[in-house]
């Protein structure tokens, strides 16, 4: 017999139709990291870079930033150098605008930027390996560091689409992220804390996919909890709510790379 998803039991869980059923309220300040609402073993987990997962994919990462790529034999070090120096800080600033394409690109659409404009080389998929690994290893260089999404006007549409997707209900159970993550945030489901949805620790190893995973994933993975049919994998609704929550979250530290259940 295999095995049921993961969302399938909210379908019988008995304190779902009251927590919907019941008055909602706003989460009241300070905004907690998701970590917060992790047992003390999986906190340890994350903390300690000598037992946290997905270190392996910063090495993997550290390794790719210095080897040649494309027809141009050109490697990320090569224009960047030592990314412990060069990109402190570079990660919490995404989405941003990329002027040359005049659109807003994640901090995997830059890469995939890089890949193309400098070393001649074809872009990575959504959730390749490599493209998370160099994610990660990026990401670490600004772990601890503040997001500071940058102040672009050119951001305003994106992010308000992003917003008005956080409140919009979707899928047969009739939910929207801010029902969870906004109103009830820190009572529990299915047994599990709910957490503000803070997405400050992405690409991000999560217990339930056994490795390594984008904000696109995590996020794919709650409209398929809530019955709702994902959006495609290069829909502009994904970078809408990654900008979105890039400003909800300013100022909170950088956890990339970090663990959840």
């Amino acid at each position: 017999m295999s095995a049921k998803p993961w969302w399938a039991a909210l379908l019988l869980w008995p304190g779902l139709v009251p927590m919907l059923a019941a008055p909602a309220t706003e989460t009241a300040e300070p905004r907690r990291s998701g970590l917060d609402f992790m047992s003390p073993a999986l906190q340890t987990l994350q903390r300690d870079d000598s037992q946290n997962p997905a270190m392996l994919w910063v090495e993997d990462g550290a390794a790719l930033w210095r080897t040649p790529a494309g027809t141009a034999a050109k490697s990320c070090a090569d224009c960047h150098g030592d990314a412990r120096l060069t990109m402190a800080g570079v990660a919490a600033r995404y989405p941003s605008w990329d002027m040359s394409s005049g659109q807003p690109v994640n901090l995997g659409g830059r890469i995939n930027h890089c890949r193309q404009r400098h070393q001649q080389a074809s872009t990575w998929p959504n959730e390749h390996a490599d493209l998370l690994a160099l994610g990660a290893y990026l990401g670490r260089q600004s772990r601890g560091m503040p997001l500071a999404p940058p102040e672009d006007a050119k951001l305003t549409p994106l992010r308000a689409q992003g917003k008005t997707l956080w409140a919009q209900r979707l899928g047969q159970l009739n939910l929207a992220c801010q029902h969870c993550h906004d109103q009830r945030a820190g009572q529990r489901l299915g047994g599990a804390a709910i957490p503000q949805g803070h997405a400050t620790g992405y690409p991000a190893y999560r217990l339930e996919w056994q490795g390594l995973g984008s904000l696109q994933r995590r996020l794919r993975g709650c409209l398929v909890g809530a019955r709702a049919e994902p959006f495609a994998s290069d829909a502009p609704e994904w970078l809408a709510l990654e900008a979105y929550l890039a400003l909800r979250a300013k100022n909170m530290p950088v956890e990339t790379p970090a663990v959840r259940p």
